[in-house]
């Protein structure tokens, strides 16, 4: 099923990296169509090209919006190689075979994204190149789809090694992509029309298999372009449950404009801290739990430098997310082969969350909810002091991110400690009060929030009998004024925030 190719059809957007395909296709004697652009841009290589417009004896017309829609150029895509009447049919209308289609469409996501006029955003609506996708991936027996400049330094090297030809797996393996790229478009635009956001159209997306999911035994792959918001400087490639770490990181971090260290271990964080230096900052969110940290993945929304390198040379962890590198902080963390070190860049992400579950998904808003010391009521008789209301701010921050059931407990912009994922609030606080103890922190003067109420006042005695001086809840309990009577019986400040951070 190896064919020649013996003519292409050149119609794109885009235009980088597309110079060297059709070098290489004119040296193999390869008849090119193009129009428009792409036309002149060949032309400027000095290499000929057959105008569509001669092709169909149409010109294009209505402002561009019809190029290529005509049985000329699609019969020449469509028609069957191996089928007798298509191949009369061809050769009774004149249409020649077209054997590589090269298209990629109009940037309609981008140009919504701009905030451009509707007009604008129409005109972007991408009808002749969809429609070349589609024709060329159906035909995959005979035509071979090229629908991205991603592909095009592949495609270049399939086409040097094989002498301008293709084999049945490379076209039907990029009718594929084609089908998925003209999913992908077409999905954008029913989401602008619905005023939706399509985050939930992942399968569209590109697929990045990785070596297994959460264990050996179960497959996985990654649906959507990390290297928009990553890019790899070092180790080895990130697994299934790497990502989902790196996740958790991330919605973490962005929590923070002060310079804040956050080390997570399974999707819950071990170490956060902000501090004035980077390095004191990481030493600080080290502290918490030192033990949990090891193997564990870690963030930071600071340039990394050589002093704090230098600490965390010392520790075995999975992953380092930053920025930005020092040099000299390179040389020093690349010393580990499989250590894995990625730039975080700038990039826009769903503000929906999917997850399969039964027999379909369910689709929930993200929780961008953050309160601060405007959305805090007191409701003690007395109210937490300017330090504890910034240590009130930081805990919650952390425990919107934990496992629920939780509590955080925090002093001077440090975790001190947290209880995470348990099926009782008290069960949470026992654990963080013990975690608190191991590594040496004194709670006196501290400060605890919850992700969700308090029934009962059992966590706030047990708090305060552990030296918390005040604590930040959403409420809501019909049993708040027990809790809230103690506070005022031993002393502690409580404020509450109307907003329940479930997260399981």
């Amino acid at each position: 099923m190896t064919k020649k190719i013996q003519s292409a059809l050149i119609s794109v957007y885009y235009k980088d990296g597309l110079d060297k395909i059709v070098k290489l296709l004119h040296e193999n004697n390869v008849e090119i169509y193009s129009t428009g652009g792409t036309q002149s841009f060949i032309e400027e290589l000095g290499i000929p090209v057959i105008r569509v417009e001669d092709l169909t004896s149409y010109p294009s017309i209505f402002g561009g919006r019809v190029k290529t829609l005509h049985p000329k150029v699609f019969g020449g895509i469509l028609y069957r190689r191996d089928n007798a009447d298509d191949v009369e049919t061809a050769a009774k209308f004149e249409i020649p075979s077209i054997d590589l289609v090269i298209v990629d469409l109009y940037p309609f996501e981008e140009t919504v994204a701009s905030g451009a006029s509707e007009d604008d955003i129409i005109e972007k609506i991408d009808i002749g190149g969809i429609s070349l996708i589609r024709g060329a991936a159906k035909n995959f027996n005979d035509v071979l789809i090229v629908s991205s400049r991603n592909q095009y330094d592949e495609v270049f090297n399939i086409l040097s090694e094989k002498g301008c030809a293709t084999d049945l797996e490379d076209r039907k393996r990029y009718a594929k992509e084609g089908f998925g790229m003209s999913s992908h478009y077409d999905s954008a635009i029913h989401a602008y029309f619905a005023g939706i956001d399509d985050g939930g159209n992942f399968r569209s997306q590109k697929q990045t298999p990785l070596r297994y999911g959460e264990n050996p035994h179960q497959s996985a792959a990654f649906y959507g372009d990390l290297e928009a918001m990553f890019e790899q400087i070092h180790g080895k490639e990130l697994s299934y449950n790497n990502l989902m770490d790196v996740d958790a990181c991330v919605k973490l971090i962005e929590e923070f404009e002060a310079l804040t260290y956050v080390i997570v271990k399974h999707n819950n964080a071990c170490g956060v801290a902000s501090a004035e230096t980077s390095k004191q900052a990481y030493l600080n969110a080290l502290a918490c739990d030192p033990v949990s940290a090891f193997g564990g993945v870690i963030i930071t929304n600071a340039k990394v430098d050589l002093a704090t390198a230098e600490e965390l040379h010392q520790l075995f962890f999975e992953i380092l997310i930053a920025p930005e590198f020092d040099e000299d902080a390179l040389a020093i963390l690349k010393k580990k082969k499989d250590r894995r070190l990625l730039i975080r860049k700038s990039v826009k992400t769903s503000k929906k969350q999917f997850r399969t579950l039964l027999n379909g998904v369910l689709e929930q808003d993200k929780d961008l909810s953050t309160e601060t010391a405007n959305d805090f009521t007191t409701v003690t008789n007395i109210a937490p002091t300017e330090e504890q209301v910034k240590s009130l701010e930081f805990a919650l921050k952390i425990c919107k991110h934990l496992k629920s059931n939780n509590v955080v407990l925090a002093k001077n912009g440090q975790m001190l400690a947290c209880g995470v994922g348990q099926t009782s609030r008290v069960d949470a606080l026992k654990q963080a009060i013990d975690k608190a103890k191991e590594f040496g922190f004194d709670l006196n003067g501290g400060v605890m929030a919850s992700e969700a109420f308090f029934p009962f006042p059992d966590c706030v005695e047990i708090a305060k009998n552990a030296g918390i001086a005040a604590v930040v809840q959403p409420g809501g309990s019909i049993r708040d004024q027990l809790s809230i009577d103690y506070c005022n019986e031993n002393g502690v400040a409580m404020v509450t925030t109307g907003v329940r951070h479930f997260l399981h």
